[in-house]
């Protein structure tokens, strides 16, 4: 008998509610990093928005103009491609991104140091990005046009966006001058590892692996003394063909160091792997007390 096709869960009104605030709130904060820190001081962002930057400066029109229309194909192709609630969500972003942007023209700019506002622009910008991210949409249309290439060319999504932001930093130098466009890039930076932090958490998790002859000890006192479950799962050593008990835990960034010195007090000779997970859901992986 064949499967019943599982239906596609439709997200409530409260849910998309919820994301639309938090993608308003993301996209003040990138109206203000543009408006009041960055376009001031000749810094751009990379992407459609630093087109957007340059093409503003000029013709002398509203930035808010260009970030609508440049990034109004994309949204279409995401439309066809990536799905109905994501080109809402996005398009909405773009939409009062560039009303924002408008608004904000006549805010005087916050500080005339090009440094300063390299650096809180980029955190405003970056923590406004991701909160968008975060919540299911795109202000910029760069993402989708990498995810549309990526199928044809021989680069994964993530280097044709640095590919591509490369060159538009590079071109910010022939418009706004190269201390400019030095200033662009250090922006960039700390937008980039802000968008992180606000997509990730600040609490980054860490998924462990540990294969030991001393499963048991080694799992009894990570629960004991960190306070975390762990899992035992089968396994088979490929050249010896010995079962072998492999632990499996999730620990905090914070953890990892005390989680370490555990295991090599019990069995230093242990098989120790610890990887980066971006999201934990489920299951008993909140910490317990320990007594």
């Amino acid at each position: 008998m064949a499967s019943e096709k599982i239906k596609h869960r439709k997200m409530s009104k409260a849910e998309f509610i919820r994301r639309m605030i938090f993608i308003l709130i993301g996209v003040s904060l990138e109206a203000v990093a543009l408006e009041i820190f960055l376009v001031p001081n000749g810094i751009i962002d990379g992407g459609i928005t630093g087109i957007s930057i340059m093409l503003s400066h000029i013709t002398g029109l509203a930035l808010g103009l260009f970030l609508f229309l440049l990034n109004l194909p994309f949204m279409i192709l995401g439309y066809k491609h990536m799905g109905k609630t994501f080109t809402i969500t996005s398009l909405g972003a773009i939409v009062v991104l560039s009303l924002l942007t408008v608004l904000f023209t006549e805010v005087p700019a916050f500080t005339q140091d090009p440094l300063l506002a390299a650096v809180f622009g980029g955190i405003f910008l970056g923590i406004g990005i991701g909160l968008v991210i975060r919540n299911g949409g795109t202000s910029d249309g760069t993402e989708i046009v990498a995810v549309l290439f990526n199928k044809s060319i021989p680069f994964s999504v993530g280097e044709t966006v640095m590919f591509f932001n490369i060159f538009i930093l590079g071109c910010a130098g022939f418009v706004f001058g190269w201390n400019h466009a030095m200033y662009s890039l250090i922006a960039y930076f700390i937008a980039f590892k802000m968008i992180d932090i606000t997509v990730e958490g600040l609490e980054s998790s860490k998924s462990v692996w540990i294969i030991s002859d001393k499963h048991t000890e080694i799992g009894d006192t990570l629960n004991d003394r960190l306070g975390r479950g762990v899992t035992y799962l089968n396994g088979e050593g490929a050249y010896s063909g010995d079962d072998k008990q492999v632990i499996f835990t999730v620990v905090t960034r914070l953890e990892e160091a005390k989680l370490k010195n555990i295991v090599n007090e019990i069995d230093p000779s242990a098989f120790l792997a610890i990887g980066d997970i971006h999201d934990v859901k489920g299951g008993n992986f909140k910490k317990r007390n320990i007594h």
